[in-house]
């Protein structure tokens, strides 16, 4: 279960359930009529999700309406509606049983990643392709833009485009049994500030119409049908809750620094320039990981030059003069493009993937780089590659961005010099920093793989989940190890996996000195609040403290105590 958008909500329940899309093989005998079936299914949807674009651009603003310029992206792809007519004509079957046995082998590719950003797009093109089933099976949708009164939605799973119709006024919160931190439907959870909780399995079992449900997406709790104590107890929370978030509102635009003046950075992490909004409205300071391979998913070839020189132009632009640090292609483990023919692995997340298949393919390689410095000119841009393992990963790299840099030159095209940095991901890499810091600018710390690969857990492995800990002993020295030889060789740390946003483990990495956390934008005015009611001499010695302790739990106990106290 989990708090995709803060705050507390008090109100009846609506149970909201789609109309019955299921689809059986059924097989036809005039292709021409089923495939003219489709496209106007399609016709239809396309007219629709305009105009829920438009609607949502009025109401939330243009980075919620981006998600249906996507939409419309899948559904105009030539290749989806190509698929689609030709299963019909070879399999002869319906143009129902065609669209979803071709969406369905599509969003498994997506479902199977362990990157949860990457994995929740699958509810993206499931959303496009159930409106156009929907025309097809003459099926339509419960409305959750005219409601009676004020309700808490409960649901198996929300479409960005049911979270979009939505009666702001009405709404209360919602809560969903799939779902994730990333998914578009968190998104716009948090851009339309109402509670919801996602994830919560089987909540739409427990609970019926009329109900009355406390939903806590602070404590991350849900009571049904509470006592009259109960409703006062969280009609106080919420209260408070909303006090409070008033009060964080003062820490947006400040710089970020310690009760003694110390001054670190908070950045973003995003995945497209859709995500800026959100950082813009937090008062982000950089953006701290930008995730280029979004740009290379839900396609069938690798995008153009110009296609990424103007994502990377937006973003560097929207941020002025602050940082922009860009990853560098990062695919392979879990994240597969099968228009690169990737080979099947026996362990994908220690085979081919990130730098090494840029290194491998350099072609593609150099695409990216030539982007990158032509939209160098337009902002503050540094440049990070990915599962760096070695010293010769990034001699070679750098090699070929020299070479590209070169061959602009001579063209005559204007770019602006920027700092190169690696991802610390690996125990090699982080072993080895001291060598590894006199060949780049900066330090990026990945805790999401580092801690996978130090405590040798698979994420996926519910058995042994327990192990994967950011407070393991071992992480946090490889972590104080790799800063120390960042600042030893002059070069700035920052970090930019999910334990940079995490309070607990915000004064632990103020205190080994940590320069730059990157985060989700919505967490950035919590620890910013946090860190001024730090001073560097406090967290150098909570620092201390942690690594003379020997369990995970031992530490993230004490530095929830450490929290309480502030």
């Amino acid at each position: 279960m989990y708090a995709a958008s803060q705050g507390i909500a008090i109100a009846k329940v609506l149970v909201y359930s789609k109309g019955d899309l299921t689809v059986k093989e059924k097989f036809i005998e005039n292709v021409e009529v089923e495939q003219q079936r489709f496209e106007n299914a399609v016709f239809k949807a396309q007219r629709e999700i305009e105009e829920i674009k438009e609607d949502t651009e009025n109401k939330m603003g243009k980075e919620s309406a981006d998600i249906f310029g996507a939409h419309l992206l899948v559904l105009n792809d030539p290749e989806l509606i190509k698929a689609v007519k030709d299963k019909i004509n070879d399999s002869k079957v319906s143009a129902e049983f065609a669209l979803k046995s071709t969406v369905d082998n599509f969003v498994a590719i997506f479902e199977t990643m362990e990157d949860e950003y990457m994995k929740e797009r699958a509810a993206d093109i499931k959303d496009v392709s159930n409106r156009v089933l929907g025309h097809l099976l003459g099926v339509s949708n419960q409305n959750l833009s005219n409601l009676s009164e004020k309700v808490i939605i409960v649901a198996d799973d929300l479409a960005p485009s049911d979270t979009a119709s939505m009666d702001k006024e009405k709404v209360s919160g919602f809560i969903t049994n799939v779902g994730g931190s990333t998914s578009h439907t968190a998104i716009m959870a948090r851009n339309l500030e109402i509670p919801a909780i996602v994830g919560a399995v089987d909540i739409t079992d427990k609970v019926k119409n009329g109900d009355v449900l406390i939903l806590d997406a602070v404590g991350c709790k849900v009571v049904v049908n509470p006592s009259q104590d109960q409703i006062e107890e969280y009609k106080l929370k919420q209260k408070q809750f909303i006090e409070e978030k008033r009060k964080l509102n003062k820490y947006i635009d400040q710089q970020s620094k310690t009760k003694d003046g110390l001054v670190v950075e908070l950045a973003a992490n995003i995945g497209s320039p859709q995500d800026m909004e959100h950082v813009l409205a937090n008062g982000a300071e950089g953006i701290g990981l930008y995730r280029t391979e979004f740009l290379y998913m839900d396609r069938d070839v690798s995008p153009t030059e110009d296609e990424q020189y103007e994502s990377y132009k937006e973003v560097l632009e929207k941020m002025g003069d602050k940082p922009v640090v860009i990853r560098t292609l990062d695919i392979g483990g879990d994240k597969e493009i099968p228009y690169l023919n990737m080979p099947k692995e026996m362990n994908p997340f220690l085979g081919y993937r990130a730098l090494r298949i840029c290194l491998d393919n350099i072609s593609m390689f150099k695409t990216q780089l030539r982007a990158l410095l032509r939209a160098s000119k337009f902002g503050n841009l540094k440049v990070m590659y990915p599962m760096v393992s070695s010293l010769e990963e990034i001699k070679e790299a750098n090699d070929i961005l020299e070479e590209v840099r070169c061959q602009l030159k001579a063209e005559g095209i204007e770019y602006r010099d920027f700092e190169v940095g690696i991802m610390i991901e690996i125990p090699a890499a982080a072993i080895n920093s001291d060598a590894l810091a006199k060949e780049v600018d900066f330090f990026s710390i990945g805790t999401n793989d580092l801690i996978q690969y130090t405590v040798a857990v698979d994420r996926m492995n519910e058995k042994i989940s327990h192990l994967y800990s950011p407070f393991n002993p071992a992480v946090l020295k490889l972590i104080n190890m790799t800063i120390a030889n960042g600042h030893k060789n002059k070069i700035w740390t920052g970090m930019c996996g999910e334990a940079a946003g995490d309070l607990k483990m915000i004064p632990f990495l103020l205190g080994a000195g940590l320069d730059e956390f990157s985060m989700s934008p919505s967490a950035i005015l919590p620890a910013r609040e946090l860190i001024s009611k730090l001073t560097t001499k406090e967290a150098k010695e909570i620092k201390e403290k942690v690594l003379s302790m020997k369990t995970a739990k031992e530490i993230e106990e004490y530095l929830g105590n450490v929290i309480s106290n502030i």
